[in-house]
């Protein structure tokens, strides 16, 4: 297909509306959330289910390996909060072992190159994972569902194993040099020639199984969310982990604490910005907001001046940023959804693995795949993101809740790395200072300001838009294709304040994501 004729294609995605909705980068997993509402669940409880079975249908992306973050809108409380779930290093990491052998960037972080890339591939790259700790702590806080309840969609799942279709075939492919290094990654991932599995000529259902994560799946559904930290899972975790070098104790799982936290929260043309703080990509989105300042605001369509100012602004965050917290942006293999019920409580969640396939192990007692967190440090020593060890890196997750007038009024976020703040930004700042829907914003073509390299503008925007922005900063035009995403994927659920409905909304050039409705 000639370039010329796949522009002239176009490619629509239709809201899902209704009292609660679930939207997610799988839509069988925004289902999962979905049926949770329809018993009686509250949109923390839909999120926790859809968190906790994901993994068994996009382990490339997330799963009870990894790590994330949370900002949860308390419709009783009428506040927000953030669950910090992050990586943490193991307590008698030795940093000696991440050794320099090369000025890089041998890898998408631009970090100089380490011996036997053990910062990102195989057991030295794993950092305490804090999923479960976090799921956990958020349904006991602001969920009124049972943990047992909440896990049995994943179980099954687990249980039944990850439906082959081409997508998963793309992601495998693209895995598959490292996931044939590990046993049990090859075994669940790879045929036995090393090949990607591949349909029959009838295309007949084939479902493959991910190790022993059913099992483990059930375990924790029993034994609680302790159990993955402290119990008999703990232990074979840690025995695998510890049989190929990896520095996670039992003491790192049992003293790992997922925390319920303040947000940022920060006011913008009326309405209140809450999102995760800290160590993540927060902070950075508040800067680029407060630097846009009135220039993004008119009504409709963003215009030319829209998107030049909004560049300036991101551009000069993440060069502070960049400067002052060490950290380098990317693209890592991330989930993001969202979930909102009728009672005015929302959820957007952000969860990793970090890399495709985290480090590419599947820990063979369990068949969890583990996340490679130790990617996100600075290699080089003395810097405010160095590696050390029982420390937290930075990391670019931006889950957000925005309220107005005491209530909230919509969720967003993404996966995309270091796509994610000027994807959530820009969509924000098209229904706050716009007054765009969901939906067409959502079909607006977007630009991308990562703070590396030039700004990248979708050709299909207008040419006055890309004049205003070369005035200012250099640019260069990229397509948004289906596989790799051009640009990041986010997801967003707003509530109509006069109606009460929701509309749910994803990235259009995803074929995956998708929502469902109570």
């Amino acid at each position: 297909m000639s370039e010329s004729l796949t522009r002239q294609l176009k490619i629509t995605k239709q809201a899902v509306r209704g009292k609660g909705v679930v939207v997610a980068q799988n839509c069988r997993a925004a289902e999962v959330g979905a049926a949770v509402l329809r018993k009686g669940g509250n949109a923390i409880d839909a999120a926790v289910a859809t968190g906790l079975a994901i993994g068994a249908l996009e382990p490339w992306m997330s799963g009870i390996g990894g790590v994330g973050f949370m900002t949860v809108w308390s419709a009783k409380e009428g506040r927000a909060y953030t669950v910090d779930y992050g990586p943490v290093s193991a307590k008698k990491l030795d940093p000696a072992l991440y050794k320099i052998v090369g000025p890089g960037p041998a890898n998408p972080f631009a970090w100089p190159d380490i011996l036997e890339q053990r910062n990102e591939v195989g057991y030295h790259s794993i950092a305490v994972p804090g999923m479960v700790a976090g799921l956990a702590k958020a349904l006991e806080r602001f969920g009124t569902m049972a943990w047992k309840d909440v896990l049995a969609p994943g179980v099954e799942l687990a249980r039944r194993g990850m439906e082959l279709d081409w997508y998963m075939q793309v992601m495998i492919a693209n895995g598959a040099q490292h996931l044939a290094k590990f046993p049990a990654s090859k075994a669940a991932y790879l045929c036995d020639d090393g090949r990607v599995p591949a349909h029959d000529w009838a295309h007949t259902k084939r479902y493959l199984k991910l190790g022993n994560l059913g099992e483990t799946m059930q375990r924790l559904a029993e034994g609680g969310p302790r159990d993955f930290y402290e119990g008999g899972l703990a232990r074979d975790i840690v025995a695998d982990l510890a049989a190929c070098g990896s520095a996670i104790s039992l003491d790192d799982l049992a003293s790992y604490e997922a925390r319920v936290v303040e947000p940022l929260s920060f006011e913008h043309n009326g309405a209140t910005i809450n999102v995760a703080g800290g160590l993540t990509a927060g902070p950075t989105l508040r800067r680029a907001i407060e630097l846009a300042g009135a220039g993004t605001r008119g009504n409709g369509a963003p215009d030319a001046a829209f998107f030049a100012s909004f560049a300036q602004a991101m551009h000069t965050a993440y060069d502070e940023r960049l400067k002052t917290l060490g950290d380098k942006p990317t693209n890592t293999c991330t989930t993001h959804f969202c979930a909102a019920d009728s009672e005015g409580n929302m959820v957007a969640l952000t969860q990793t693995l970090m890399s495709l396939f985290g480090s590419a192990v599947m820990l063979p007692r369990t068949g969890i795949t583990m996340n490679n967190g130790m990617l996100w440090f600075d290699p080089e020593p003395d810097r405010p993101n160095s590696i050390a060890p029982g420390k937290k890196p930075l990391c670019n997750i931006c889950p957000v809740v925005v309220s107005k007038n005491g209530k909230a009024w919509f969720c967003i976020g993404a996966s995309g790395g270091r796509r994610i703040v000027p994807a959530v930004a820009q969509l924000a700042l098209m229904q706050i200072d716009r007054g765009m829907d969901v939906e067409t914003a959502f079909h607006q073509p977007r630009i991308d300001v990562s703070g590396v390299g030039p700004i990248r503008v979708n050709r299909d925007l207008p040419h006055a838009v890309k004049q205003a922005i070369a005035a200012h900063l250099p640019t260069v035009e990229v397509d948004n294709p289906i596989s790799p995403l051009g640009f990041a994927n986010p997801s967003c659920i707003v509530r109509n304040p006069a109606t009460g409905e929701l509309t749910g909304m994803n990235e259009v050039m995803s074929p995956w994501a998708g929502g469902a409705a109570q």
